[in-house]
């Protein structure tokens, strides 16, 4: 990690205490602001107090344990007496259900119940994802009914990246910042300084706006380039090819979300795209290529039900093997996964399953028919088709490779949607099929 302590380090209050609020807190504390997180749950407090967060992140549980030690870190619940501090961070991971609506009305009211109880002149900074206008609902309400306080409200938007959000947040390709007042911007500088000099000041809502517009652009550069594979598959076209002319293209860039590979899943782009739809229905405006978004990666998740429906036809009594169940690779968080959405399908097709994760412990509640396997290559094991749905790095080792080729004894589909695995093509018995790909490697 780049970051340096802070030389003029800040008393801050972290509320909210799940994934993105622990990582804000020990993140801080690291850098040597003083800090303690505040939640309403009273285990989730006595769990961060013993160095527990309530979500796996590679480090945090250590950087945790490490700020208690120094005696920089601490946790109380939100309905305790709060001591003096220079800052309140609000860092809730805001609430999303399955058609991507967030529930913003419980940060609100979370923020509200705490604001009496600040100090004069302190700063709160809002980093919640919520839809803009947000803080500046917090701002007027503080105004009509906390003026004596004279609070002062910011915003930065978060910028988590589940499986490395220590090394995103202490070493940021810059952090995006809105205040109204050059005092308040002061105050901001002492707590960004340890960690960057890269910072893009604007207003509250421009900060707001800012993070809408990158979720949804990455939205839309995901179901773009799932489109253009689509129409790979079927013209015998490689996407990789595709995505390599456009990555070396120098309007676009080596960095351009434009690959193939599975549909976008979890809350935290569908809610931006949800927040902008919703904006421009509220202000009478059309933007029908946001709007479709959403319809098109829908389109997108279905790719390996249609694939492994073209392969075996019907799907009772098949068995089929998913590697990864988790929504991405360095989390051990099941909800909004699309590995357990495939899932929930092919039983409900009579396929019998049988999977692996390498940091899923506890399958969902109505999978008591699964096998749970210890090894990628036992879950592969007698199955009829295999699909690569969360692409941790160990499926790419050669052990892994070598036990499988020693386990298959009979032709096995693989289905990869992001063709992690296009290496395990060479062995025997083995079709491999990758989204965007048109021709059968073998």
């Amino acid at each position: 990690m780049n970051a340096v302590e802070a030389a003029d380090p800040l008393r801050i209050g972290v509320l909210g205490l799940w994934h993105l609020g622990c990582v804000t807190a020990a993140a801080c504390a690291s850098v040597g602001h003083q800090v303690f997180g505040l939640d309403p749950d009273a285990a989730v407090v006595a769990d961060f107090n013993t160095g527990r967060a309530p979500i796996a992140e590679p480090g945090l549980n250590e950087l945790i344990a490490s700020g208690l030690r120094a005696g920089r870190l601490g946790a109380l619940q939100s309905s305790a007496e709060i001591p003096p501090i220079d800052l309140l961070w609000v860092a809730f991971d805001t609430p999303v259900d399955d058609e991507d609506q967030a529930d913003v009305g419980y940060v609100i009211a979370q923020v509200q119940a705490v604001l009496p109880k600040l100090h004069a002149g302190t700063v709160v900074l809002v980093s919640s994802q919520m839809p803009i206008g947000s803080s500046k609902l917090l701002e007027n309400w503080a105004k009509a009914h906390l003026q004596q306080l004279n609070l002062q409200f910011a915003v930065s938007p978060e910028n988590l990246r589940l499986g490395a959000a220590l090394k995103v947040f202490l070493e940021p390709d810059r952090i995006i910042m809105g205040c109204r007042n050059t005092q308040t911007k002061a105050l901001l500088t002492r707590l960004t300084v340890p960690i960057t000099n890269r910072v893009e000041w604007m207003s509250n809502e421009s900060a707001e706006m800012s993070k809408h517009a990158i979720n949804a652009f990455l939205a839309m550069s995901v179901t773009f380039a799932n489109e253009i594979a689509t129409l790979c598959e079927k013209y015998g076209a490689d996407a990789k090819d595709v995505a390599r002319s456009l990555k070396t293209e120098a309007r676009i860039g080596p960095k351009a979300y434009v690959g193939p590979g599975a549909a976008f899943a979890g809350g935290t782009l569908a809610r931006d795209i949800a927040f902008l739809n919703d904006k421009a229905v509220s202000a009478g405006l059309q933007t029908p290529v946001l709007s479709a978004v959403r319809p098109s990666n829908n389109q997108h998740r279905n790719w390996a039900r249609n694939k492994l429906l073209a392969l075996l036809g019907n799907l009772q009594g098949k068995t089929i093997a998913l590697w990864g169940l988790t929504y991405k690779p360095g989390t051990n968080t099941l909800r909004r996964s699309m590995a357990v959405e495939l899932g929930d399908w092919l039983m409900a097709q009579g396929a019998k399953l049988q999977v692996h994760d390498p940091a899923v412990t506890h399958l969902p509640a109505n999978w008591q028919a699964v096998t749970r396997t210890d090894s990628p290559a036992a879950a592969a094991n007698n199955a009829n088709a295999l699909v690569l749905c969360t692409a941790w790095p160990e499926y790419n080792e050669a052990r892994t490779k070598d036990a499988l080729a020693a386990t298959i004894n009979h032709p096995l589909i693989v289905l990869d949607a992001d063709r992690s695995l296009r290496n395990y093509g060479d062995l025997p018995r083995i079709a491999l099929h990758a989204v965007g790909t048109p021709e059968t490697l073998a």
